[in-house]
């Protein structure tokens, strides 16, 4: 299996690549993975919106928070427009099997302190397993446009 360049594991913390077959899957259709990418955007958004309400007292945490819902926001609001360019629909928000086995790791008892950690580290994982799988995405279809997260 490829290995991940070390500037790319030193940005994005991943120690293994996504399979480079995971592209061929993408390009059977593209709609399906900008669709899939504008729901896992909106997830962004409003998952830093429930930490935001569940931890008000931490008043770094929120203000560190806050910039990344607009952010993401803002993602998926550009996903919805690169949507309706390619004349695509946005279609139906579908379970993320990834997204649930990683959420199966997290500490489910203990400290609040511990499960904050756990919830922050599955967050920064999926962010920057999306952004790997993105930038593969669009080196191997030849749309250059997209290869920057």
């Amino acid at each position: 299996m490829e290995q991940i360049s070390e500037a790319t594991r030193n940005i994005l913390g991943l120690q293994l690549p996504t399979d480079p077959r995971w592209v061929d899957l993408a390009a059977i259709s593209i709609e399906a993975i900008l669709t899939d990418h504008a729901w896992c955007e909106q997830k962004a958004a409003t998952a830093c919106i429930s930490l935001i309400q569940r931890y008000t007292r931490k008043v770094k945490l929120v203000e560190d928070l806050a910039p990344i819902v607009t952010e993401e926001w803002g993602h998926f609001r550009l996903v919805l427009q690169e949507i309706r360019k390619r004349a695509f629909v946005l279609g139906n928000q579908r379970r993320d099997e990834y997204v649930h086995k990683l959420i199966a790791f997290q500490q489910k008892g203990g400290e609040e302190e511990g499960r904050l950690l756990d919830q922050l580290l599955t967050m920064a994982l999926m962010e920057a397993r999306s952004c790997e799988r993105l930038k593969r995405v669009s080196e191997g279809l030849g749309d250059e446009e997209h290869v920057n997260c």
